[in-house]
């Protein structure tokens, strides 16, 4: 980690949708000189001197002119800060750049990437140099994967407590959630089938469940691509859209931390749509449309999203349930009070970068998760100040 830099952390991204509200977040929670010293970057000036002014920042907070497509400006960026939170996708595209400039300098790399072939590229690329460094590169900071990584994380710390002993079978399920999902998400699905077309190795990690622990290939994971009942819990369920990033991170989690949960941990994640006759209709109709639920023509752009109101009005809850060999079950939820792909997420980015640079010291350099960065130190910061609720059920 750059310890003797100008800025905590850095914005990069912040003229757009996403991060113009990761940096009215930081402007209204920590300021720009107090706690947390941070600066927004982008392309423009010009745009960044305008998204200050309106979101309320101060007339004083930094401004910094950086682009993925001019090398040297991102590497004038990074030597200026601890930590770089960047919005800036689909990361398959503009993305690696600034990864590789973090991994050489020793800084501190966040953002809000869902694409597993990509990452997987920047594992095999820049780990050992983050490892030499001292960066630590996490990835999937916001809705993809924090609620359903650290859920599992907080699951788990329960099921030993309990038992002594992790769940061997885990099961993610959405019983809640309003707001869509970012035009970047969309954007970054598109981009992924575009790569996966074009290369078959990008498929190949787009279908292997353990394609983010290298040299680990665990059991057999459940498809979760068609409507199903699941008789744990006397429910019917339908596929979810962001599992197969989620499912990844958690593997990847437990691989970094050292297979607390289990080598043979099988987990999937569904979103629960009731009992009986209803809930099969529900689930039979969501699992027809799986997949298309972030394209097409009427889907957001990237740098476009919802309004304050629907932010405000969304929030997310998650269950997780660990089941025994015996069918006995441990439960826990995590919930949101905002919508997850923007309000939520971009709290839980800023959080996360605060954490990682404050209060996450002793994490090594690397390639993390950030549930294995950070742990309880996370899950207490977003609990405090980020509007996410990790209870035992």
């Amino acid at each position: 980690m750059n310890a003797d830099a100008e800025f905590d952390l850095i914005v990069y991204g912040a003229s757009g949708f996403t991060g113009r509200l990761v940096a009215e977040y930081l402007a209204r929670r920590y300021g720009v000189a107090g706690e947390v010293k941070w600066a927004m970057a982008g392309r423009d000036a010009a745009k960044l001197a305008a998204v200050r002014d309106e979101i309320g920042a101060p007339p004083d907070t930094p401004l910094i002119v950086a682009d993925a497509r001019d090398q040297a400006s991102i590497v004038a960026m990074v030597g200026r800060t601890r930590a770089v939170v960047t919005t800036v996708g689909p990361y398959q595209l503009y993305g690696e750049p600034l990864v590789a400039a973090c991994a050489e300098a020793g800084t501190d790399y966040l953002d809000l990437c869902g694409e597993p072939a990509w990452m997987r590229q920047m594992i095999d690329r820049y780990e050992a140099q983050a490892r030499a460094s001292g960066a630590r590169i996490v990835f999937s900071c916001g809705f993809d994967s924090i609620p359903f990584e650290l859920g599992v994380f907080f699951l788990q710390k329960e099921a030993i407590r309990r038992t002594g002993k992790p769940a061997p079978r885990v099961k993610g399920r959405v019983r809640g959630m309003r707001g869509g999902f970012s035009g970047g998400t969309a954007a970054s699905l598109d981009a992924t089938m575009a790569a996966a077309a074009k290369d078959p190795s990008v498929l190949a990690l787009l279908k292997n469940p353990f394609s983010l622990t290298p040299g680990f290939d665990g059991p057999e994971q459940p498809k979760g691509n068609r409507a199903e009942l699941d008789v744990d819990l006397g429910l019917w369920t339908a596929p979810f859209v962001m599992a197969a990033i989620n499912t990844r991170n958690v593997h990847r989690s437990n691989a970094l931390l050292g297979h607390p949960w289990g080598r043979d941990l099988v987990y999937d994640e569904m979103i629960l749509t009731g009992p009986g006759e209803q809930g099969q209709a529900i689930a039979e109709k969501m699992a027809s449309r799986h997949g298309k639920e972030l394209g097409g023509p009427d889907g957001p752009k990237p740098g476009e999203g919802p309004g304050k109101e629907e932010r405000e009005s969304g929030f997310f809850d998650v269950l997780m349930v660990g089941v025994y060999p015996d069918g006995s079950q441990v439960r826990a939820s995590v919930k949101g009070d905002k919508d997850p792909g923007y309000g939520s997420t971009s709290k839980m980015i800023s959080e996360s970068a605060v954490c990682l640079v404050k209060d996450a010291t002793d994490t090594p350099g690397g390639v993390w998760t950030p549930g294995a960065a950070m742990g309880d130190r996370l899950v207490k910061r977003l609990q405090d100040n980020a509007g996410l609720t990790f209870s035992v059920e």
